[in-house]
Protein backbone atom coordinates (compact mmCIF):
# COMPACT_ATOMS: atom_id res chain seq x y z
CA UNK A 1 0.00 0.00 0.00
CA UNK A 2 1.85 3.24 -1.10
CA UNK A 3 1.35 5.72 1.69
CA UNK A 4 3.51 9.59 0.47
CA UNK A 5 3.49 12.79 3.01
CA UNK A 6 2.00 16.49 1.91
CA UNK A 7 4.71 17.25 -0.34
CA UNK A 8 5.08 16.01 -3.81
CA UNK A 9 7.78 13.55 -4.14
CA UNK A 10 7.84 12.68 -0.47
CA UNK A 11 9.80 16.28 0.41
CA UNK A 12 7.72 16.59 3.49
CA UNK A 13 7.66 14.44 6.44
CA UNK A 14 4.84 12.87 8.32
CA UNK A 15 4.58 14.54 11.84
CA UNK A 16 2.34 14.29 14.18
CA UNK A 17 1.69 18.04 13.42
CA UNK A 18 0.33 17.57 9.98
CA UNK A 19 -0.38 13.97 9.90
CA UNK A 20 -2.86 12.63 12.66
CA UNK A 21 -3.39 9.47 11.32
CA UNK A 22 -0.46 8.13 9.33
CA UNK A 23 2.87 9.55 10.79
CA UNK A 24 3.02 6.65 13.23
CA UNK A 25 3.42 4.34 10.01
CA UNK A 26 6.23 1.68 9.65
CA UNK A 27 8.35 2.99 6.28
CA UNK A 28 8.39 -1.24 5.86
CA UNK A 29 4.10 -1.05 6.48
CA UNK A 30 3.89 -3.66 8.81
CA UNK A 31 1.77 -3.32 12.05
CA UNK A 32 2.47 -1.27 15.18
CA UNK A 33 2.13 -3.35 17.88
CA UNK A 34 1.43 -2.18 21.35
CA UNK A 35 4.63 -1.43 22.76
CA UNK A 36 5.83 0.78 19.41
CA UNK A 37 2.29 2.85 19.59
CA UNK A 38 2.66 3.48 23.07
CA UNK A 39 6.24 4.95 22.68
CA UNK A 40 4.61 7.19 19.61
CA UNK A 41 2.24 8.70 21.80
CA UNK A 42 -0.51 5.59 22.00
CA UNK A 43 -3.03 5.59 24.05
CA UNK A 44 -1.79 9.17 25.69
CA UNK A 45 -4.99 11.08 24.35
CA UNK A 46 -7.30 7.94 26.17
CA UNK A 47 -5.59 8.67 29.47
CA UNK A 48 -6.37 12.42 29.09
CA UNK A 49 -9.62 11.50 28.25
CA UNK A 50 -10.38 9.51 30.89
CA UNK A 51 -8.21 11.65 33.62
CA UNK A 52 -9.24 15.10 32.95
CA UNK A 53 -12.64 15.07 30.58
CA UNK A 54 -16.08 14.57 31.95
CA UNK A 55 -18.00 12.41 29.17
CA UNK A 56 -20.04 15.21 28.06
CA UNK A 57 -16.93 17.53 27.41
CA UNK A 58 -15.75 14.61 25.06
CA UNK A 59 -18.66 14.77 23.04
CA UNK A 60 -18.54 18.81 22.99
CA UNK A 61 -14.98 18.65 21.84
CA UNK A 62 -15.45 15.96 19.13
CA UNK A 63 -18.62 18.14 17.94
CA UNK A 64 -16.33 21.76 18.11
CA UNK A 65 -13.75 20.08 16.21
CA UNK A 66 -16.14 19.93 13.06
CA UNK A 67 -15.61 16.11 12.47
CA UNK A 68 -17.21 14.89 10.09
CA UNK A 69 -18.20 10.99 9.17
CA UNK A 70 -15.59 9.17 6.88
CA UNK A 71 -17.68 6.42 5.48
CA UNK A 72 -18.81 8.61 2.49
CA UNK A 73 -22.40 10.29 4.05
CA UNK A 74 -20.02 13.23 5.98
CA UNK A 75 -22.72 13.46 8.58
CA UNK A 76 -21.49 15.31 11.59
CA UNK A 77 -19.67 13.33 14.45
CA UNK A 78 -20.33 15.00 17.30
CA UNK A 79 -24.27 15.56 16.58
CA UNK A 80 -24.51 12.07 16.19
CA UNK A 81 -22.87 11.12 19.62
CA UNK A 82 -25.57 14.03 20.85
CA UNK A 83 -28.18 11.73 19.72
CA UNK A 84 -27.76 9.15 22.54
CA UNK A 85 -29.96 9.42 25.26
CA UNK A 86 -28.86 10.97 27.86
CA UNK A 87 -31.12 9.11 30.31
CA UNK A 88 -28.77 7.43 33.04
CA UNK A 89 -30.93 4.96 34.01
CA UNK A 90 -30.30 3.18 30.64
CA UNK A 91 -26.97 1.26 31.42
CA UNK A 92 -26.43 -1.09 27.87
CA UNK A 93 -25.51 1.15 25.05
CA UNK A 94 -23.49 -0.12 22.09
CA UNK A 95 -20.52 1.49 20.27
CA UNK A 96 -20.33 -0.23 16.60
CA UNK A 97 -17.38 0.40 14.10
CA UNK A 98 -18.68 0.06 10.42
CA UNK A 99 -15.76 -1.57 8.85
CA UNK A 100 -17.41 -3.45 5.89
CA UNK A 101 -15.57 -1.69 3.57
CA UNK A 102 -17.02 -2.51 0.33
CA UNK A 103 -17.15 0.08 -2.06
CA UNK A 104 -15.42 -0.73 -4.94
CA UNK A 105 -11.77 1.22 -5.63
CA UNK A 106 -12.12 2.14 -1.45
CA UNK A 107 -9.72 0.67 0.53
CA UNK A 108 -8.56 3.17 3.64
CA UNK A 109 -10.18 1.70 6.09
CA UNK A 110 -7.84 -1.66 5.93
CA UNK A 111 -4.65 0.17 5.49
CA UNK A 112 -5.90 1.67 9.02
CA UNK A 113 -6.85 -1.90 10.42
CA UNK A 114 -4.25 -3.66 9.19
CA UNK A 115 -1.13 -1.24 9.84
CA UNK A 116 -2.07 1.03 12.65
CA UNK A 117 -4.85 -1.47 15.04
CA UNK A 118 -4.46 0.71 17.95
CA UNK A 119 -4.98 3.30 16.92
CA UNK A 120 -8.93 2.30 16.05
CA UNK A 121 -9.21 1.05 19.46
CA UNK A 122 -8.09 4.22 20.95
CA UNK A 123 -10.49 5.91 19.19
CA UNK A 124 -13.21 3.28 20.43
CA UNK A 125 -12.43 3.58 23.56
CA UNK A 126 -12.29 7.15 24.23
CA UNK A 127 -15.69 7.40 22.01
CA UNK A 128 -17.01 4.53 24.24
CA UNK A 129 -16.08 6.84 27.54
CA UNK A 130 -17.99 9.62 25.87
CA UNK A 131 -21.55 7.64 24.73
CA UNK A 132 -21.14 5.58 28.42
CA UNK A 133 -20.89 2.29 26.43
CA UNK A 134 -20.15 -0.67 28.20
CA UNK A 135 -19.59 -3.08 24.70
CA UNK A 136 -18.16 -2.48 20.93
CA UNK A 137 -17.44 -4.57 18.44
CA UNK A 138 -15.99 -4.12 14.91
CA UNK A 139 -17.89 -4.87 11.98
CA UNK A 140 -15.37 -6.27 9.87
CA UNK A 141 -15.44 -7.32 6.02
CA UNK A 142 -15.19 -10.62 6.06
CA UNK A 143 -12.89 -10.68 2.74
CA UNK A 144 -10.43 -8.51 4.59
CA UNK A 145 -8.17 -11.49 6.91
CA UNK A 146 -5.09 -9.67 7.84
CA UNK A 147 -7.31 -6.75 8.98
CA UNK A 148 -8.88 -9.44 11.71
CA UNK A 149 -5.90 -11.02 12.37
CA UNK A 150 -4.19 -8.24 13.37
CA UNK A 151 -7.30 -6.39 15.37
CA UNK A 152 -7.79 -9.46 17.11
CA UNK A 153 -4.22 -9.62 18.32
CA UNK A 154 -4.16 -5.59 19.11
CA UNK A 155 -7.45 -6.07 21.10
CA UNK A 156 -5.88 -9.02 23.51
CA UNK A 157 -2.45 -6.29 23.91
CA UNK A 158 -4.85 -4.06 25.12
CA UNK A 159 -6.74 -6.24 26.95
CA UNK A 160 -3.40 -7.32 28.76
CA UNK A 161 -2.33 -3.77 29.40
CA UNK A 162 -5.45 -3.02 31.50
CA UNK A 163 -6.71 -0.61 28.41
CA UNK A 164 -9.92 -2.80 27.41
CA UNK A 165 -12.12 -4.62 30.19
CA UNK A 166 -12.93 -4.03 33.94
CA UNK A 167 -12.25 -0.55 35.24
CA UNK A 168 -10.04 0.73 32.79
CA UNK A 169 -6.90 3.29 33.99
CA UNK A 170 -8.72 2.77 37.56
CA UNK A 171 -11.57 4.97 36.25
CA UNK A 172 -14.28 1.99 36.97
CA UNK A 173 -15.42 2.41 33.53
CA UNK A 174 -15.67 -1.06 31.84
CA UNK A 175 -15.84 -1.58 27.98
CA UNK A 176 -15.85 -5.07 26.01
CA UNK A 177 -14.27 -4.91 22.32
CA UNK A 178 -14.97 -7.57 19.92
CA UNK A 179 -14.46 -8.12 16.20
CA UNK A 180 -16.89 -9.83 13.91
CA UNK A 181 -16.33 -10.60 10.91
CA UNK A 182 -19.22 -10.30 8.01
CA UNK A 183 -20.48 -12.75 5.24
CA UNK A 184 -19.70 -10.08 2.60
CA UNK A 185 -22.69 -7.95 1.60
CA UNK A 186 -22.08 -4.28 0.22
CA UNK A 187 -25.84 -3.15 1.64
CA UNK A 188 -23.89 -4.22 5.35
CA UNK A 189 -22.16 -0.60 4.66
CA UNK A 190 -25.90 1.09 5.50
CA UNK A 191 -26.07 0.92 9.58
CA UNK A 192 -28.98 -0.60 10.05
CA UNK A 193 -28.18 -3.16 7.71
CA UNK A 194 -25.05 -3.36 9.32
CA UNK A 195 -26.87 -4.12 12.92
CA UNK A 196 -29.61 -6.40 11.59
CA UNK A 197 -26.59 -8.32 10.46
CA UNK A 198 -24.81 -8.42 13.44
CA UNK A 199 -27.85 -9.29 15.23
CA UNK A 200 -28.06 -12.65 13.08
CA UNK A 201 -30.26 -11.11 10.65
CA UNK A 202 -31.32 -10.67 6.98
CA UNK A 203 -29.09 -7.96 6.08
CA UNK A 204 -31.84 -5.27 4.94
CA UNK A 205 -32.11 -1.48 6.15
CA UNK A 206 -34.55 -1.15 8.49
CA UNK A 207 -36.97 2.07 8.58
CA UNK A 208 -36.09 5.04 10.10
CA UNK A 209 -37.00 6.48 12.55
CA UNK A 210 -36.31 5.23 14.80
CA UNK A 211 -32.41 5.88 14.78
CA UNK A 212 -29.96 3.46 16.12
CA UNK A 213 -28.84 5.99 18.74
CA UNK A 214 -32.74 5.21 20.17
CA UNK A 215 -33.42 1.42 19.04
CA UNK A 216 -30.44 0.00 17.91
CA UNK A 217 -28.10 -3.43 18.70
CA UNK A 218 -30.79 -5.89 20.38
CA UNK A 219 -33.23 -2.75 20.52
CA UNK A 220 -30.65 -0.48 23.07
CA UNK A 221 -29.07 2.45 22.32
CA UNK A 222 -26.79 2.35 20.02
CA UNK A 223 -23.59 4.45 17.61
CA UNK A 224 -22.41 3.65 14.57
CA UNK A 225 -19.03 5.48 13.02
CA UNK A 226 -16.57 4.08 10.23
CA UNK A 227 -13.10 3.26 10.68
CA UNK A 228 -11.62 6.36 9.68
CA UNK A 229 -13.64 8.69 12.14
CA UNK A 230 -13.05 7.42 14.57
CA UNK A 231 -9.30 7.10 13.95
CA UNK A 232 -9.68 10.91 13.91
CA UNK A 233 -10.48 11.32 17.33
CA UNK A 234 -7.40 10.45 19.57
CA UNK A 235 -5.59 12.96 17.96
CA UNK A 236 -8.43 15.32 18.14
CA UNK A 237 -8.49 15.08 21.98
CA UNK A 238 -4.82 15.21 22.29
CA UNK A 239 -4.34 18.12 20.33
CA UNK A 240 -6.86 20.12 20.84
CA UNK A 241 -9.74 21.79 18.00
CA UNK A 242 -7.93 24.58 16.96
CA UNK A 243 -5.44 22.76 15.40
CA UNK A 244 -6.93 20.16 14.36
CA UNK A 245 -9.33 22.89 12.42
CA UNK A 246 -6.14 24.42 10.81
CA UNK A 247 -4.74 21.15 9.16
CA UNK A 248 -8.03 21.86 6.09
CA UNK A 249 -6.81 24.15 3.34
CA UNK A 250 -8.34 27.62 3.15
CA UNK A 251 -11.84 27.77 1.58
CA UNK A 252 -12.94 23.88 2.80
CA UNK A 253 -15.79 23.61 4.79
CA UNK A 254 -14.77 20.38 6.10
CA UNK A 255 -12.40 19.99 8.97
CA UNK A 256 -9.17 18.18 9.63
CA UNK A 257 -7.33 15.49 7.02
CA UNK A 258 -8.47 12.86 4.88
CA UNK A 259 -7.25 9.09 3.53
CA UNK A 260 -7.70 10.52 -0.72
CA UNK A 261 -6.38 8.45 -2.75
CA UNK A 262 -6.69 7.43 -6.64
CA UNK A 263 -6.60 4.23 -8.90
CA UNK A 264 -6.17 3.32 -12.23
CA UNK A 265 -4.08 3.60 -14.92
CA UNK A 266 -2.02 6.10 -13.00
CA UNK A 267 1.40 6.51 -12.48
CA UNK A 268 1.91 5.81 -8.60
CA UNK A 269 -1.69 4.63 -7.60
CA UNK A 270 -1.73 5.02 -3.96
CA UNK A 271 -3.26 6.05 -0.67
CA UNK A 272 -2.27 9.38 1.00
CA UNK A 273 -3.11 11.46 4.10
CA UNK A 274 -4.01 15.03 3.08
CA UNK A 275 -5.46 17.86 4.07
CA UNK A 276 -9.06 18.67 3.27
CA UNK A 277 -9.10 21.33 0.50
CA UNK A 278 -6.78 19.70 -1.91
CA UNK A 279 -7.34 20.21 -5.41
CA UNK A 280 -8.34 16.74 -7.57
CA UNK A 281 -5.39 18.31 -9.84
CA UNK A 282 -3.14 18.01 -6.60
CA UNK A 283 -4.29 15.15 -5.70
CA UNK A 284 -3.77 13.55 -9.30
CA UNK A 285 -0.87 15.14 -10.81
CA UNK A 286 1.31 15.55 -7.80
CA UNK A 287 0.86 12.67 -5.90
CA UNK A 288 -0.93 9.96 -8.32
CA UNK A 289 1.79 10.86 -11.01
CA UNK A 290 -1.07 11.47 -14.15
CA UNK A 291 -2.05 9.14 -16.71
CA UNK A 292 0.61 6.36 -17.34
CA UNK A 293 2.67 6.85 -20.61
CA UNK A 294 0.36 5.84 -23.58
CA UNK A 295 -2.90 6.92 -21.60
CA UNK A 296 -5.15 10.31 -21.89
CA UNK A 297 -7.45 10.81 -18.97
CA UNK A 298 -11.01 10.60 -19.83
CA UNK A 299 -13.05 11.48 -16.76
CA UNK A 300 -12.64 10.44 -12.94
CA UNK A 301 -14.48 9.22 -9.57
CA UNK A 302 -14.02 11.27 -6.80
CA UNK A 303 -14.90 8.74 -4.27
CA UNK A 304 -15.83 5.38 -5.34
CA UNK A 305 -17.91 3.30 -7.41
CA UNK A 306 -21.20 5.41 -5.80
CA UNK A 307 -20.00 8.45 -7.12
CA UNK A 308 -21.01 10.40 -10.75
CA UNK A 309 -17.98 10.72 -13.01
CA UNK A 310 -16.63 13.92 -13.65
CA UNK A 311 -14.37 15.32 -17.02
CA UNK A 312 -11.03 16.68 -17.01
CA UNK A 313 -11.57 19.99 -16.25
CA UNK A 314 -13.47 19.37 -13.30
CA UNK A 315 -9.98 18.27 -11.12
CA UNK A 316 -9.18 22.16 -9.72
CA UNK A 317 -12.37 21.20 -7.58
CA UNK A 318 -10.81 21.46 -3.95
CA UNK A 319 -11.32 17.93 -2.50
CA UNK A 320 -14.28 18.48 -0.08
CA UNK A 321 -17.81 17.56 0.72
CA UNK A 322 -18.80 21.13 -0.75
CA UNK A 323 -16.20 21.46 -3.37
CA UNK A 324 -16.81 18.60 -5.32
CA UNK A 325 -20.81 18.78 -4.69
CA UNK A 326 -20.07 22.56 -6.84
CA UNK A 327 -18.97 19.99 -9.43
CA UNK A 328 -21.64 18.06 -9.53
CA UNK A 329 -21.70 14.63 -7.58
CA UNK A 330 -19.91 13.54 -3.95
CA UNK A 331 -17.03 13.62 -2.28
CA UNK A 332 -17.96 9.93 -1.07
CA UNK A 333 -14.89 7.88 0.35
CA UNK A 334 -12.28 10.43 -1.23
CA UNK A 335 -10.63 7.73 -3.31
CA UNK A 336 -10.78 8.68 -6.24
CA UNK A 337 -10.63 6.67 -9.78
CA UNK A 338 -9.38 7.42 -13.41
CA UNK A 339 -10.91 5.79 -16.25
CA UNK A 340 -8.35 6.11 -19.24
CA UNK A 341 -9.23 6.82 -22.79
CA UNK A 342 -9.30 2.71 -23.83
CA UNK A 343 -12.37 2.43 -21.36
CA UNK A 344 -16.17 2.23 -23.55
CA UNK A 345 -18.21 3.97 -20.78
CA UNK A 346 -21.27 1.26 -21.45
CA UNK A 347 -19.26 -2.02 -20.86
CA UNK A 348 -17.74 0.03 -17.41
CA UNK A 349 -20.99 1.16 -16.38
CA UNK A 350 -22.96 -2.55 -17.14
CA UNK A 351 -20.24 -3.69 -15.11
CA UNK A 352 -20.70 -1.48 -12.25
CA UNK A 353 -24.30 -1.93 -12.38
CA UNK A 354 -24.05 -5.82 -12.46
CA UNK A 355 -22.14 -5.24 -9.01
CA UNK A 356 -24.87 -3.07 -7.36
CA UNK A 357 -28.16 -4.92 -8.77
CA UNK A 358 -26.02 -7.79 -7.23
CA UNK A 359 -25.29 -6.30 -4.19
CA UNK A 360 -29.32 -5.34 -3.33
CA UNK A 361 -30.75 -6.76 -0.46
CA UNK A 362 -33.92 -6.56 -2.65
CA UNK A 363 -36.00 -5.08 0.07
CA UNK A 364 -37.90 -2.36 -1.76
CA UNK A 365 -39.16 -2.56 -5.49
CA UNK A 366 -37.27 0.36 -7.56
CA UNK A 367 -34.40 -0.85 -6.37
CA UNK A 368 -34.96 -4.90 -6.68
CA UNK A 369 -35.95 -4.37 -10.05
CA UNK A 370 -34.82 -1.36 -11.27
CA UNK A 371 -31.05 -2.25 -11.08
CA UNK A 372 -31.52 -5.52 -13.36
CA UNK A 373 -33.85 -3.69 -15.68
CA UNK A 374 -30.73 -1.48 -16.11
CA UNK A 375 -28.00 -3.96 -16.05
CA UNK A 376 -30.72 -5.75 -19.31
CA UNK A 377 -31.04 -2.37 -21.25
CA UNK A 378 -27.25 -1.73 -20.62
CA UNK A 379 -26.11 -4.96 -22.19
CA UNK A 380 -27.89 -4.63 -24.99
CA UNK A 381 -26.40 -1.51 -25.96
CA UNK A 382 -23.02 -2.97 -24.86
CA UNK A 383 -23.51 -5.71 -27.38
CA UNK A 384 -25.01 -3.08 -30.23
CA UNK A 385 -28.78 -4.19 -29.98
CA UNK A 386 -30.05 -1.40 -27.77
CA UNK A 387 -33.85 -0.19 -29.03
CA UNK A 388 -34.52 3.25 -29.44
CA UNK A 389 -35.96 4.57 -26.08
CA UNK A 390 -33.41 2.54 -24.02
CA UNK A 391 -31.40 5.80 -23.35
CA UNK A 392 -34.17 7.74 -22.11
CA UNK A 393 -35.63 4.46 -20.03
CA UNK A 394 -32.11 4.52 -18.16
CA UNK A 395 -32.59 8.02 -17.42
CA UNK A 396 -35.92 7.42 -16.17
CA UNK A 397 -34.48 4.52 -14.02
CA UNK A 398 -32.03 7.21 -12.87
CA UNK A 399 -34.77 9.60 -11.62
CA UNK A 400 -37.18 6.89 -10.14
CA UNK A 401 -33.79 5.25 -8.27
CA UNK A 402 -32.66 8.73 -6.77
CA UNK A 403 -32.65 10.27 -3.46
CA UNK A 404 -35.87 9.65 -1.79
CA UNK A 405 -36.77 7.26 -3.86
CA UNK A 406 -36.07 4.29 -2.36
CA UNK A 407 -35.71 2.87 1.04
CA UNK A 408 -32.06 3.38 1.88
CA UNK A 409 -29.25 5.02 -0.06
CA UNK A 410 -28.29 1.98 -1.96
CA UNK A 411 -29.78 2.65 -5.56
CA UNK A 412 -29.75 6.54 -5.32
CA UNK A 413 -25.39 5.85 -5.31
CA UNK A 414 -25.72 3.18 -7.82
CA UNK A 415 -27.14 5.42 -10.36
CA UNK A 416 -25.27 8.33 -9.70
CA UNK A 417 -22.42 6.75 -12.65
CA UNK A 418 -25.04 5.92 -14.66
CA UNK A 419 -26.76 9.06 -14.99
CA UNK A 420 -23.21 11.38 -15.09
CA UNK A 421 -21.90 8.67 -17.74
CA UNK A 422 -24.79 9.57 -20.11
CA UNK A 423 -24.65 13.32 -19.08
CA UNK A 424 -20.90 13.40 -20.18
CA UNK A 425 -20.73 10.51 -22.64
CA UNK A 426 -24.24 9.87 -24.81
CA UNK A 427 -22.81 9.01 -27.83
CA UNK A 428 -21.18 6.16 -26.33
CA UNK A 429 -24.50 4.64 -25.80
CA UNK A 430 -26.22 6.30 -28.85
CA UNK A 431 -23.81 4.20 -30.76
CA UNK A 432 -25.35 0.72 -29.10
CA UNK A 433 -28.52 1.45 -30.57
CA UNK A 434 -29.62 -0.45 -33.65
CA UNK A 435 -30.50 1.10 -36.64
CA UNK A 436 -34.25 0.84 -36.66
CA UNK A 437 -36.08 -1.47 -38.86
CA UNK A 438 -39.10 -0.40 -41.06
CA UNK A 439 -42.30 -2.41 -39.76
CA UNK A 440 -44.38 -3.86 -42.42
CA UNK A 441 -48.32 -3.36 -41.39
CA UNK A 442 -50.21 -6.51 -42.33
CA UNK A 443 -52.65 -5.68 -45.61
CA UNK A 444 -56.02 -4.86 -44.97
CA UNK A 445 -58.98 -6.75 -44.67
CA UNK A 446 -62.34 -5.98 -46.29
CA UNK A 447 -64.80 -5.53 -43.59
CA UNK A 448 -67.57 -7.35 -44.35
CA UNK A 449 -71.01 -6.23 -42.63
CA UNK A 450 -73.26 -8.87 -41.59
CA UNK A 451 -70.48 -11.63 -41.96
Amino acid sequence: MTLTSFGPANRIKRTAETHPLTWRLRDDGEAVWLDEYQAKNGYAAARKAFADMAQDDIVQTVKDSGLKGRGGAGFPTGVKWGLMPKDESINIRYLLCNADEMEPNTWKDRMLMEQLPHLLIEGMLISARALKTYRGYIFLRGEYTTAARHLNRAVEEAKAAGLLGKNILGSGFDFELFVHTGAGRYICGEETALINSLEGRRANPRSKPPFPAAVGVWGKPTCVNNVETLCNVPAIIADGVDWYKSLARVGSEDMGTKLMGFSGKVKNPGLWELPFGVTGRELFEDYAGGMRDGYKLKCWQPGGAGTGFLLPEHLDAQMYAGGIAKVGTRMGTGLAMAVDDSVNMVSLLRNMEEFFARESCGFCTPCRDGLPWSVKLLRAIENGEGQAGDIETLLGLVGFLGPGKTFCAHAPGAVEPLGSAIKYFRPEFEAGIAPTRAVVPPLAKPIVVGA
